[in-house]
């Protein structure tokens, strides 16, 4: 998993409550257990005029300059619904690397940092203001996102804090999935294995003992 340190890029703007699973990979989309080729199909009902139609120019991520951006503004919780963790490919092979919310799904939002997204959760008045700014074509914002200093910051240097947990924090900054995370225990696991061997060698799979009285 890419790590998670500090990012800074252009921001779009989707401030509807309540963007399900569904609307972020519609079901009809997932057609294959590859993890690759999610990020055409984000939000595809509201992106495209029907399976395979065109583009609708009127959805944000279809507009100039928003194509491009690595963060995305929505409304409160955003990524309720199914469990699919298809939702943040998508978002994370189109380019989104943050997504700033009032509340999230709490499946979604743990898919989010195992996959190397970051969910930031601001008041529902802050992510409105930085929605607005985010809307405006003539001026389009830029922010930076720093997890070491837990803050959202503007390019007037204003700032707004968030709160990640330790654990989650720690995944995203070294770039580690949860297997990862356990693995950096890896000597003290086989430790424990080696000794386990010894006092209970039956439970191990392809062991042989000798038949009990």
């Amino acid at each position: 998993m890419e790590a998670f340190t500090r990012i800074e890029g252009l921001t779009a703007a989707l401030l509807r409550e309540n963007i399900d699973t569904d609307i972020i990979i519609a079901s009809r989309d997932i057609t294959s257990p590859s993890r690759d080729g999610f990020g055409p199909r984000l939000f595809a009902p509201w992106r495209y005029d029907g399976p395979g139609g065109p583009e609708r120019p009127d959805f944000v991520l279809n507009q100039q300059p928003w194509r491009a951006a690595v963060i995305l503004i929505a409304g409160a919780n955003f990524g309720c619904g199914s469990s699919r963790e298809m939702a943040v490919w998508a978002l994370r092979q189109f380019g989104i690397r943050c997504v700033i919310a009032p509340s999230f799904g709490a499946i979604f939002q743990g898919n989010c940092i195992k996959n190397g997204v970051l969910p930031v959760v601001l008041p529902a008045a802050r992510v409105a203001a930085l929605g607005a700014l985010a809307a405006s074509a003539a001026q389009p914002l830029t922010l930076a996102i720093d997890l070491q200093a837990c803050q959202v910051q503007q390019p007037d240097g204003s700032c707004d804090g968030f709160v990640v947990g330790a654990r989650d924090r720690e995944m995203l900054l070294a770039g580690l999935d949860e297997i990862d995370l356990t693995w950096q225990y890896r000597a003290d696991i086989e430790a424990f294995e080696a000794a386990d061997r010894l006092r209970r060698p039956w439970v191990w799979p392809g062991a042989v003992t000798a038949p009990r009285p």
